[in-house]
């Protein structure tokens, strides 16, 4: 009798306390691994190949451990990228509102999975073998169930509480922390056209998906780390699993080439600002906070000024952001208030140009380079000193 209390108590390893924590911090975080390298690295984006062996081990885990199923997770996500801050974006917190996101972000999953229409335009070349349609999609719940009997057998009815955690994890960490959060709070490295933010520059606990806003800048780079002092976990696994040719990294972000010298800008130039746009629109957002920042010292000196100082200080959250994101009334006040500055209203109207060199352009290579170069040769030309540089910055602009 008490054998048998103690099996339902402690299960079959009769573990401690510690020991079923260390477990459970263990098999969550090969969920975590699963999820970043398998489902959004290489499935979603194709920045990778992983071995038929570790890409079968992943989909199994995540069957037993999470119940998700490829194709809907790669749909949803490709989805996301596709319509990202706009009407159809499945988990947007500009359009769902953070808590919704960060609180039901499983409901939204959920909605989206149910939608066959995202599944077929955006779920291709997904796995579709026998095991996945017979298996895998056909009992996505069998698994988890399975995972429920491993965890009571190993720890009793400690192992609820395992298997609870489980459940919960990827739902909290993905899509409420990454998706929620992750587009609302944090520090932005690069200005595109979304809301994505880096949660924190070491890529630890959900193993480099804290970096995401880089991955927005550069989505099919295996590697999601960007700066120097930023740490991407999930990027040292996929290189253990190369070295062991597991894994073939098919594409990581460009580096930046810039020239000793101001050079004629050709083709490679226009590659170059074309490739790195994003990083281009954080340094060009500086020079326009620069350029803010003085005019409000300015205008704060004088009291007939106040007015200006007010709306000007109004349009400041927002003054930064991509366009393409903001609202028409927003718009409206940015150029209502910034007409009235010479600087600044330089400073929107060539953004606004350099912008057109790369969004939706029918221009040939050739015409774009003629673009850009007038472009260089305006800014040069302009009063503002900070456009100035940012212009003879562009000449050293190159591609490896």
């Amino acid at each position: 009798m008490d054998k048998i209390i103690s099996f339902i108590s402690s299960g079959f390893t009769q573990a401690s306390a510690l020991q079923v924590l260390m477990f459970t911090l263990f098999v969550t975080h090969i969920t975590i691994i699963g999820v970043t390298v398998f489902l959004h690295r290489s499935q979603a984006h194709r920045a990778l190949d992983l071995h038929p062996v570790i890409m079968h081990f992943f989909r199994f885990w995540l069957w037993m451990t999470t119940g998700m199923i490829t194709k809907e997770w790669v749909a949803i996500h490709r989805k996301h990228h596709a319509k990202c801050e706009r009407e159809g974006d499945p988990h947007s917190p500009m359009i769902y509102g953070i808590w919704k996101v960060f609180f039901q972000g499983a409901e939204l999953y959920r909605e989206e999975a149910a939608n066959i229409d995202t599944l077929s335009r955006f779920g291709r070349g997904t796995p579709d073998d026998w095991i996945e349609r017979n298996i895998y999609s056909k009992h996505s719940s069998l698994g988890i169930l399975i995972m429920l009997f491993i965890d009571i057998f190993l720890f009793g009815v400690l192992g609820l509480s395992v298997w609870a955690v489980q459940m919960a994890w990827i739902p909290f960490w993905a899509a409420g922390v990454v998706n929620g959060m992750g587009h609302y709070f944090g520090y932005r490295n690069f200005a595109s056209p979304d809301t994505s933010t880096n949660l924190f520059p070491i890529g630890f606990i959900i193993s480099g998906e804290e970096l995401h806003n880089n991955h927005h800048a550069f989505a099919t780079s295996a590697k999601f780390s960007s700066k120097w002092y930023e740490f991407d976990l999930g990027w040292c696994y996929i290189n253990i699993m190369r070295f062991f040719r597991l894994a073939k990294i098919k594409k990581i972000a460009p580096k930046l080439v810039l020239s000793n010298y101001d050079r004629n800008i050709d083709l490679s130039t226009l590659h170059g600002v074309i490739v790195h746009r994003y990083e281009l629109m954080t340094q060009y957002a500086d020079i326009i906070k620069d350029v803010v920042h003085q005019e409000l010292k300015e205008l704060k000196k004088y009291s007939c000024s106040d007015s200006r100082y007010e709306r000007l200080k109004s349009i400041n959250s927002y003054l930064y952001k991509h366009e393409s994101i903001m609202q028409p009334k927003q718009l409206a006040e940015v150029d209502n208030v910034v007409s009235s500055s010479k600087s600044l209203f330089v400073l929107i109207q060539m953004r606004r140009d350099l912008g057109r060199i790369w969004e939706g352009s029918s221009l040939t290579s050739d015409q774009l380079v003629l673009h850009l170069k007038s472009w260089c040769d305006r800014a040069k030309n302009s009063e503002v000193c900070g456009l100035q540089k940012f212009a003879s910055k562009l000449n050293r602009y190159s591609i490896v």
